[in-house]
Parts: structure tokens; C-alpha cells; sequence
């Protein structure tokens, strides 16, 4: 069947909209040649003139004849940055979070995507165990670079039973491949207590910074388990004293890492430090947070941007009671930034909520629901003027939960004002001017 790229939006004044494409409308192809995704269509797109065939709502094909600029553009969003499917996961892997989701959400957040031109393309993890030789020769042939690869273990067997995969074991023959064709990587490793973490973990660092300057960073995350693990092997989250162990084992790491390269490589989330209670790493240690995206240095980032607020010069003409909404892990941050602040006639109250959606064992802000923050602070009493919501728990781009509740339908349960703070300068932007 041939791939088609399903056009979402034209651009106004764009070539696209000169030649009459309209939402709907789809690319087939380019000088004669077929596309399977953006990255196909960036190229063939990279002459001053060109041939695009395109195939309009009736289903008549129209071939449109574009001279252009050499780096100039259609002015086109797809709907799918990739035209013809978006590869799936072949593993069962025994940490996956997407096989404890409930039932009865939104399609997407069962789709268990392994796609390396979504890796490339958008910072995507995948695991490689679906590559095949025509895939390395074209990540290599246009150099697709940096590529972001859930690594896990290095030790071939361990990673096998990991990912319940045969094809998971050759991961180091993979990585040396793209490596010495200078395809950079961003790696990351899912740890689960008694399985990939000791002298293992150890095992893996050494072996991917062995194959710097190519791998780029390694983040280390905890594996996350909900409530929804009925048919999911047995795996438990890290106790403080376990977690203190990593945390000592990589802050090693980083110390040699640091003196070697001056740089420390290798990256610990948040979760593992607030679990032990070891202070977060000083903003120099996370190097330009190279896997932000992927929850690592979130909190010393906020705390970076918190420093920035200015509340010098804010004051209330009357007591303004806020509420606060956080995960239970964020709380420990937190706390301690509102005790500090003083801001006259402005009243914080921090409303740590328990995860009862996904299961008490997720602590963290991002996988809060909108039903357990309704609960939650329809629970406390007291003054209220208005709410202060995580943006970082809402769909991307959308005011909406993961649990299909909007920030209008909270607000509407608790009768109160409800705003969303993205980030640390968001949310003292809101402390400071709830009232203007």
C-alpha cells in the first residue's frame, strides 16, 4: 500500500496554500519518488524545483509543479510525522508502564511505539530490537543523529529477561555498529531493584562510557509501578535505603566521569534523591540538562528558575488563600520554597495529592488525575480564592488530565478559580498577581 502524508494544516501566504492544499489533502510523492515520512519528504523537498503528486478528498491525483527557494518549505503540518505506519514495540518488557495503564482511556496511551524515526525526530525512546539492516543503512546513509535508546543493561542475557526478547541481547553489537558509523545516542536504563541495578548498573556505565564521545548522556529512572499489574511479573519500587545505594554508586561515576571529561555522563531522576533524602546535584552537574525531557534535573532546573522570582515588591491588599496542587514527591521540595516566602496577606497551603487513579506507589506530579485532585482538595477546608494546577500533569498542548477531566470541570467541582503554572517562573508569576 502506498504511504501517504495526511495534510492537518496549511500555513497562510505559505506555497502550499499558493497551490490551492487544503487539511485533507494528501503527498504521495516527490520527483516521482514514494515517501514514508517526513524525513523522506525533507529531502526530496531540498531543490529549488519540484514535482509533487498529491492526491485530493475525491481521490483524483493532481501533479503540482513548485519552484521554490532551496531551503524554503510548503508551510505543512501532517497529521502523522510518518506517512505510513508508526512502528510498534515488539517486546514484553517486564517493567512496561503501558501494560499497567487501566482500561477504558484514550486509544493513544495504549500505543506502544518503537519507531527510531520518531526517536530521531522527537526524543522518543526505543529499544532497537526491531532494526533491521535496512534500517541501520539508512540511519547511517542520513546520518539520523542523535538517536535516543532505552539501553536498560548492557549484559545481553539480563536484557533478554528484561524485555522478554532474544533480539534484546544484542544490544552492544548494535550500539558499537551505530557508534562507529558517528551516530550519537542519548541512553537511558529503566532500574528495577534485584534485576538490573548493583554490581550490573555498575556493568552498564562502564560499558556506555566506554563508547563516548558517541554516547552522549545516560539517564538512570525508577521503574514505576501502578495499581494495574494483575498480569505483570512481580517487581517492587526501591526502598530509601536501596535508593541511597544508587545514588552512591552514580555519584562515583560522576566524580570520575567529571574528572575525566568534565562532564558527569551519567544522570540520576529526581525520584531516586527524594527517596533517600540526599540533596539534588548542584546545576553544573547536569551539564545544559541534556535529558530533560525524560524527568531528569526537573527539580534543581526549578529550583534554578524559583532563585529568578522576585517577590520583593508583592503584597495583598487583603488575605488571599491559595491552594497549591502537587504530587507527593514534589511536596518535599516544595514545602520548604512556600515556608520560605513571605509575601504579605498571601496565605500557601500545599495540597500533596495521593495517586489513588494509577496506585499510591506513583508519587510523581506528571501522572496526576483530575479526579484524585478534586478529591483531594474538596477533602481540606478552609478559605480558598483559587487553585494552582501542574501543567506538567496535563496533555501536552491540551487543558486536559490524564484521566480525560479538563481544568474547567475542576474548576467547576470546587466552585473556585483554577490557573495552571507550567514551570517555577510560571508559578510566581501566579503567587505574584492572583489579583491583577
Amino acid at each position: 500500500m502506498t504511504a501517504k502524508g495526511i495534510i492537518a494544516k496549511v500555513a497562510v501566504d505559505s506555497i502550499a496554500a499558493e497551490l490551492g492544499l487544503v487539511a485533507g489533502d494528501k503527498i504521495i510523492g516527490v520527483n516521482g519518488n514514494p515517501l514514508n515520512d517526513i524525513i523522506d519528504l525533507s529531502f526530496a523537498l531540498a531543490d529549488e524545483y519540484v514535482e509533487i503528486l498529491v492526491e485530493k478528498a475525491g481521490g483524483e491525483q493532481e501533479l503540482y509543479e513548485v519552484e521554490k527557494d532551496y531551503d524554503e518549505d510548503l508551510g505543512i503540518e501532517f497529521e502523522s510525522a510518518v506517512f505510513d505506519q508508526v512502528r510498534r514495540c515488539a517486546n514484553h518488557c517486564v517493567f512496561c508502564f503501558v501494560d499497567q495503564m487501566p482500561p477504558g482511556m484514550r486509544d493513544s496511551l495504549y500505543v506502544k511505539d518503537d519507531d527510531y524515526r520518531m526517536s530521531f525526530l522527537y526524543g522518543n525512546f526505543i529499544t532497537l530490537t526491531n532494526l533491521v539492516t535496512k534500517d541501520l543503512e539508512r540511519i547511517n546513509r542520513l546520518h539520523l543523529s542523535p538517536l535516543y535508546v532505552s539501553v536498560h543493561t548492557t549484559d545481553g542475557d539480563m536484557r533478554a529477561k528484561l524485555l522478554n526478547n532474544p533480539k534484546a541481547a544484542n544490544i552492544m553489537k548494535q550500539l558499537k555498529t551505530l557508534t562507529k558509523n558517528g551516530v550519537e545516542l542519548h541512553t537511558q536504563v529503566v532500574l528495577c531493584p534485584g534485576l538490573n541495578d548493583g554490581a550490573l548498573l555498575e556493568k552498564t556505565i562502564a560499558d556506555l562510557y566506554a563508547l563516548k564521545p558517541y554516547v552522549l548522556s545516560l539517564a538512570i529512572v525508577p521503574v514505576g509501578l501502578t495499581r494495574y499489574r494483575e498480569n505483570c511479573p512481580k517487581l517492587d519500587t526501591f526502598t530509601p535505603a536501596e535508593a541511597g545505594k544508587v545514588v552512591d554508586l552514580v555519584s562515583k561515576w560522576q566524580e570520575h566521569c567529571r574528572a575525566e571529561a568534565d562532564n558527569s555522563f551519567v544522570y540520576l531522576s529526581d525520584e531516586f534523591y527524594l527517596a533517600c533524602g540526599q540533596p539534588i546535584p548542584e546545576y553544573n552537574y547536569y551539564d545544559g540538562f541534556p535529558q530533560l525531557e525524560n524527568g531528569i534535573g526537573l527539580v534543581r532546573s526549578f529550583l534554578n528558575e524559583w532563585q529568578e522570582c522576585d517577590f520583593s515588591q508583592v503584597s495583598y491588599d487583603k488575605p488571599c488563600h491559595l491552594d497549591i496542587v502537587c504530587g507527593v514527591s514534589a511536596a518535599k521540595i516544595l514545602k520548604p520554597l512556600f515556608e520560605e516566602l513571605v509575601v504579605p496577606k498571601l496565605i500557601i497551603r500545599l495540597v500533596p495529592v495521593e495517586n489513588s487513579f494509577f496506585g499510591h506507589k506513583v508519587t510523581v506530579t506528571g501522572l496526576l488525575t483530575g479526579q484524585d485532585i478534586v478529591t483531594a482538595l474538596k477533602g481540606v477546608e478552609g478559605p480558598r480564592d483559587g487553585v494552582i494546577l501542574p501543567g506538567v500533569a496535563l496533555r501536552k498542548g491540551e487543558h486536559v488530565f490524564l484521566d480525560g477531566v479538563t481544568v474547567d470541570e475542576v474548576a467547576e467541582s470546587l466552585g473556585t478559580t483554577v490557573r495552571c503554572a507550567y514551570f517555577a517562573a510560571d508559578l510566581g508569576e501566579l503567587l505574584a498577581s492572583w489579583r491583577d
